[in-house]
């Protein structure tokens, strides 16, 4: 009987060794990032129906710069335009968005200065909220897209 019990547990011993050592391996790799999906993702600039990102781009260059190109598809000019950009850790970027206004079918280009950015090294990851105010051509109400912006810093 005693024989059974000591086969039984040189088996669990054996096995929850393999476990451990396959524990601390995955442990190892997702501490070092190696696990990290966010590496993996492909860039992307959304901000909402009838408006695009065209082409996109943050660079680092003693602060980080990011340039977004804004297309209007909404079938109507928009004016009076606000954009604000947020980055994950509420750091805001500044930027001057002039013109403040882009025609049906045109593409406009804005440029805004973040300070203090996440990942300020070249091929980390730049996430940010984008926050995109205007008010349709000849109509008094204010209309606000929210979107986001991730990508690699270059």
């Amino acid at each position: 009987m005693y024989k059974k019990a000591q086969a039984a547990m040189e088996f669990l011993m054996t096995y929850g060794w393999a476990i451990l050592v396959v524990l601390v391996a995955i442990g190892a790799l997702a501490y070092f990032g190696v696990l990290n999906p966010g590496k993996f993702l492909p860039s992307s600039c959304t901000i909402g129906p009838g408006l695009a990102c065209g082409e996109f781009k943050v660079t680092n260059v003693a602060t980080d710069n990011t340039i977004i190109n804004v297309r209007n598809g909404m079938g109507k000019n928009i004016e009076n335009i606000s954009m604000t950009l947020k980055q994950a850790s509420n750091n805001d970027c500044s930027g001057v968005v002039t013109p403040n206004n882009i025609t049906d079918g045109a593409q406009q280009r804005y440029e805004f200065t973040c300070s203090d950015a996440i990942g300020a090294n070249v091929g980390d990851r730049f996430k940010a909220t984008l926050t995109f105010t205007y008010n349709a051509a000849s109509e008094e109400l204010r209309h606000t897209m929210t979107g986001d912006i991730t990508t690699k810093i270059e």
